[in-house]
């Protein structure tokens, strides 16, 4: 850490360092050492069900209502929207604008961030297809599954969502319900270093909590994926960006991407500015790809960042 430590103004000077009007002459300008560019830090994930606002959540309940914990649209005092970090229930009949854009969301009821035994309770499910509630038309696997947009689905409970090919006997090992108070105790945290030439960032997780003996992935969300004038495809956070749980939820993951943090402004930069840990409900990943139809539909945001992320940090080309 540097320390700045101003100097007191020579006799005959204004704090500024100007002549004073009992002196000719003023002091030296004082040089202050510039702050060196960040190499290292050091984050804590917050557990989630949501990737972008729409659709409010990657979760929904039995209903079909969204189980959000992540960005709650909610009536702004101007009349407008505002997004402010919380739990609710989310009607899935909940007004959509268009992609860019937000309204409020039709809340059902509240969550306590200590949950009430019934919610804790609660059953998750995915998202049925086409997915509900959605403004965000991204075509996740475009050479994989470039019709995802025409397939039609049910919402199955997360445990019997259909696993491409599998059998009974080939030994499924999550075989329980996944439930709501299950889904928040995950933990993750997330360490990044740049390189010595800063060509390239590494990045290191550690995670608790996680829904035991299954296939998860990290996602990167760069800063002009979610862009109403032309959204980039989202990608994964290294290939391979799959990971499995142990029996005790733990895990480990690491990646490292090449100039993942141009300078603002760079002709074509786009930077990642979040990591998304993602449960996958099909058990399985899709190279370089996120998913076949993402957003709940077979992937599910469980741990990320609040907000846009690695503004201290500058890597080159």
């Amino acid at each position: 850490m540097t320390t700045v430590t101003s100097t007191p103004p020579a006799a005959g000077t204004s704090a500024a360092g100007a002549p004073s009007a009992a002196g000719t002459s003023a002091a030296a300008p004082v040089s202050v050492p510039a702050v060196p560019p960040a190499t290292d830090r050091t984050y804590d994930l917050s557990v989630t069900t949501q990737g972008p606002l729409y659709p409010p959540s990657e979760i929904v309940d039995e209903n079909g209502d969204f189980v959000v914990i992540g960005r709650i649209n909610r009536p702004g005092p101007d009349g407008g929207t505002l997004a402010q970090w919380g739990s609710a229930v989310v009607s899935a009949g909940s007004p959509v604008p268009p992609f860019g854009r937000h309204l409020p969301y039709t809340i059902v009821r509240e969550l306590d961030q200590a949950l009430a035994p019934e919610d804790a309770a609660t059953a998750l499910y995915t998202l049925p297809l086409p997915l509900p509630c959605n403004n965000y038309n991204m075509l996740f696997a475009p050479e994989q599954r470039p019709d995802a947009h025409a397939v039609e689905r049910p919402s199955f409970p997360l445990h019997q969502a259909p696993i491409p090919d599998a059998r009974f006997e080939d030994g499924l090992k999550v075989r329980e319900p996944i439930r709501l108070g299950q889904w928040v105790k995950a933990r993750g945290q997330l360490e990044v270093s740049l390189s010595a030439d800063r060509r390239s960032a590494h990045f290191s997780f550690a995670f608790t909590g996680l829904i035991p003996d299954s296939l998860y992935t990290v996602m990167s969300l760069r800063e002009h994926d979610l862009d109403p004038d032309g959204p980039t495809r989202p990608g994964p956070l290294g290939i391979p960006n799959a990971f499995m749980s142990d029996q005790m939820g733990m895990a480990h993951y690491r990646a490292t991407l090449p100039n993942p943090f141009p300078e603002a402004g760079t002709p074509g930069a786009n930077r990642v500015i979040n990591v998304i840990v993602l449960w996958m409900s099909y058990q399985q990943n899709y190279g370089g790809a996120i998913g076949h139809f993402g957003l709940g539909g077979d992937i599910h945001a469980q741990l990320k960042l609040q907000g846009p992320s690695f503004a201290e940090f500058t890597t080159i080309a």
